[in-house]
């Protein structure tokens, strides 16, 4: 079944002597002409307020392998006077239009000092492509076509990072988090009163406007990934990962009939280090060969099975950010079906962002990694063969 050769992990960005550094991985891949679009943010240092602006390489799948491209700046993704952080693309092939989200922060205004002071420095923007990534267009910022009336008590937000999804329906789906401020004395915010929360927004009309939609308003969550399951009665679902500081991942999954999150819950099989990390989702559907019957049955699906898998990329401690694991997840509304985590990348490791390659029944993975994690950003292809070797049963 495999038809993507194992391959060694490639470095796409590395830190370099004098400090620069570059993190917060974004994969894209693009079947019809299958390339992969590879983002980070540039910084000065590793430090957040050093953000620079964004980077991308292309790599183009030929022969088996993929051919990459140097280092280029996405130059139009900026806003005088601002930093430029979070990348978060999606693709649309009804318009062959790549999105790249992102957010624009006012320069050496941090993201603390907004929480504190319920004064919010960011801007949602993006950009689109549609040669797939070889040039961009001017920024376009939907901040208030997007946040609307929570703009007022919205202390900073932030897109992704990773990527978005397209759902079979057509609609484009981004997913962010704000810090929303719940409470106020004499017009100012009351710091512990202002809560992160993850969300998401979304297109039904091919990027020409935004909507927010529903978030995780029961839960403190931050950076978050969706992914589309699709059930055997014919209804998809959404399915969401959130960081968490509370040892462990929040996921949740929306009803059939809406985008809403009505049963958002700490998952005790996937562990947060400290503080939390991002961590990567996405959807795959399996071959018939591979589809094995469920364990359980979904009650969200109405007593019908998912036909599609989950796959999550995360580190792997909870103790420290190292160790970067694969975990798969065959029943994907039975929390409790995750596997032991297949770990492709040992030591450090930080940030990191999933791709399915349907069309060749492989995926691939950038992540950061190095001798502290930030020294690096690195690239791994592997095969849905590999996978099922590797993993490890719940």
């Amino acid at each position: 079944m495999s038809m993507v050769p194992s391959q060694e992990t490639v470095t796409l960005f590395q830190q370099d002597p004098g400090g620069v550094t570059f993190r917060i991985p974004a994969l894209l891949y693009i079947p019809g002409p299958s390339i992969f679009l590879a983002f980070a943010e540039k910084r000065s240092s590793p430090d957040d307020h050093d953000a620079l602006y964004l980077v991308m390489r292309r790599g183009r799948v030929q022969h088996g392998e993929v051919q990459w491209e140097d280092t280029m700046a996405v130059s139009q993704a900026q806003l005088p006077g601002h930093r430029t952080m979070n990348p978060c693309p999606l693709y649309d092939p009804a318009t062959e239009t790549v999105f790249l989200f992102f957010i624009c922060v006012v320069t050496d205004v941090s993201e603390r000092w907004q929480i504190l002071s319920g004064r919010n420095a960011a801007r949602l923007c993006y950009v689109t492509s549609h040669d797939h990534g070889q040039s961009w267009s001017l920024p376009n910022d939907v901040t208030e076509e997007v946040l609307g009336k929570d703009l007022k008590n919205c202390a900073t937000f932030a897109v992704g990072p990773g990527h978005g999804v397209r759902s079979p329906s057509g609609r484009l789906i981004v997913p962010a988090y704000l810090y929303y401020i719940h409470s106020r004395v004499c017009g100012l915010p009351v710091p512990w009163k202002t809560k992160p929360h993850s969300f998401i927004f979304y297109s039904d009309d091919h990027g020409e406007s935004w909507h927010k939609g529903s978030g995780l308003w029961r839960h403190k969550t931050v950076e978050c990934e969706v992914a589309e399951v699709a059930c055997s009665n014919g209804r998809n679902l959404l399915y969401c990962s959130a960081r968490t500081s509370e040892r462990y991942r929040v996921e949740a999954t929306s009803s059939p009939q809406s985008m809403e999150f009505g049963d958002a819950h700490y998952n005790k099989s996937l562990c947060e280090p400290p503080h939390g990390c991002q961590g990567s989702v996405v959807s795959y559907q399996p071959p018939k060969g591979h589809q094995d019957e469920a364990d359980g049955q979904e009650e969200s699906c109405l007593n019908r099975s998912a036909t599609s898998w989950l796959l999550y990329s995360h580190p792997t401690s909870s103790q420290s950010r190292v160790n970067l694991g694969i975990y798969l997840n065959k029943s994907p509304l039975v929390p409790s079906s995750w596997t032991l985590p297949w770990i492709i990348n040992e030591g450090p490791s930080g940030y990191s962002d999933l791709a399915v390659c349907q069309d060749a029944h492989s995926f691939a993975c950038l992540f950061e990694c190095g001798k502290d994690a930030c020294e690096k950003i690195a690239f791994r292809r592997f095969t849905v063969d590999e996978l099922l070797n590797n993993d490890s049963k719940p």
